[in-house]
């Protein structure tokens, strides 16, 4: 191999409904929201990224913008394949390259996914020049990121919750005992949003302004220590079909959102009731660890640990958790070959 081994790059993909992740050489390269903005009349692709997700909501019947990852599987083939290639195409190292190297691959899937959708995630990944491709469980990747030493023969429980799907997994001896994927996540929160100021304020809003209000006041309980100030949220009053703006408090959107989180914590407890005995003594012991960018809502992780009554560890930086532990796997192939799947 010696020889060729310049040929070959390592590089690591999170996946996701959101956002797509990639490490390369132990740095993240490429963080940007998984939309595609494409020309309606050629098919071709105007935009990927960052760029396209401003175009959303805000394009003429020429263009069209979709996300081609939908509860954390590929919706759109062709879409996400373009996608990954042009987000690799982005990797500054392989920018200088005279022709694009072959790839060694680690991709993280959900771990409710099927035989079907894992073939068209590697189908993907061999078009865009990956010549050895491996997956690794969400959870898996997210325990990894965390810092969890998963080959212990010891109980770690993991909630994972992204844009569209929440993974909860019980974790020991590098496999997965117990886990449950439930496609209640970011999106979901998101429309929550856009039905309350609808129902309640009669004002129609977009999906980045229901994003914007998640992430400014979004919030899991009624009773923060410390609450965020009220937000201006601009929209299309539904009566009068005017502009308007109205203000809207956390307390608001903690109502809007109390649904879909109760059934995040219905997951956990099913997990939880389904785990043996002696792992669940260990998990009594070492708490529940939350990654993903859901779990950045205010007060949730106070919220689950009344629920569970145990304790509720928040990933640092859970929104790279996971593809940190994928870059880490990565980096230790021959230690996580029984994690992976090839």
């Amino acid at each position: 191999m010696g020889f060729f081994d310049f040929l070959t790059e390592d590089i690591a993909i999170d996946l996701g409904t959101a956002n797509t992740l990639i490490i390369h050489k132990d740095k993240v390269v490429v963080d940007s929201p998984s939309i595609v903005a494409i020309n309606r009349i050629t098919g071709k692709i105007i935009a990927v990224g960052k760029e396209a997700a401003m175009m959303q909501g805000k394009t003429h019947e020429n263009i069209k913008t979709i996300r081609p990852l939908k509860d954390g599987v590929i919706a759109d083939f062709n879409a996400s394949e373009q996608m990954i290639s042009m987000f690799i195409k982005e990797i500054p190292a392989l920018k200088k390259r005279l022709f694009t190297p072959s790839l060694r691959m680690v991709i993280c899937i959900p771990s409710g996914i099927t035989e079907v959708e894992m073939r068209a995630v590697k189908d993907s990944a061999e078009r865009v020049n990956g010549k050895e491709v491996y997956l690794i469980h969400e959870p898996m990747a997210a325990a990894i990121g965390i810092g969890v030493d998963i080959m212990q023969p010891k109980g770690n429980m993991i909630v994972d919750i992204g844009g569209g799907t929440t993974e909860i997994a019980v974790i020991a001896l590098g496999g997965i005992v117990c886990d449950k994927s439930v496609k209640i996540a970011g999106d979901v929160f998101t429309n929550d949003i856009i039905y309350f100021m609808r129902t309640q304020h009669n004002l129609f809003i977009g999906e980045r302004t229901a994003e914007k209000i998640k992430i400014q006041i979004g919030s899991a309980t009624e009773d923060l220590e410390t609450a965020p100030d009220d937000m201006s949220v601009q929209g299309r009053d539904l009566l009068t079909g005017k502009p308007k703006q109205v203000e809207i408090s956390f307390r608001e959107i903690a109502k809007a959102l109390d649904k879909s989180i109760l059934r995040i914590e219905d997951a956990v407890m099913e997990t939880l009731s389904q785990t043996p005995p002696e792992l669940a003594a260990d998990i009594y012991n070492t708490g529940i660890y939350l990654a993903g960018g859901g779990s950045m809502l205010r007060g949730l992780d106070k919220r689950l640990s009344q629920k569970t009554d145990l304790p509720v560890y928040i990933a640092e930086d859970p929104l790279r958790a996971i593809v940190r532990g994928t870059g880490i796997t990565l980096k230790d192939l021959e230690r996580y070959k029984p994690v992976l799947l090839k």
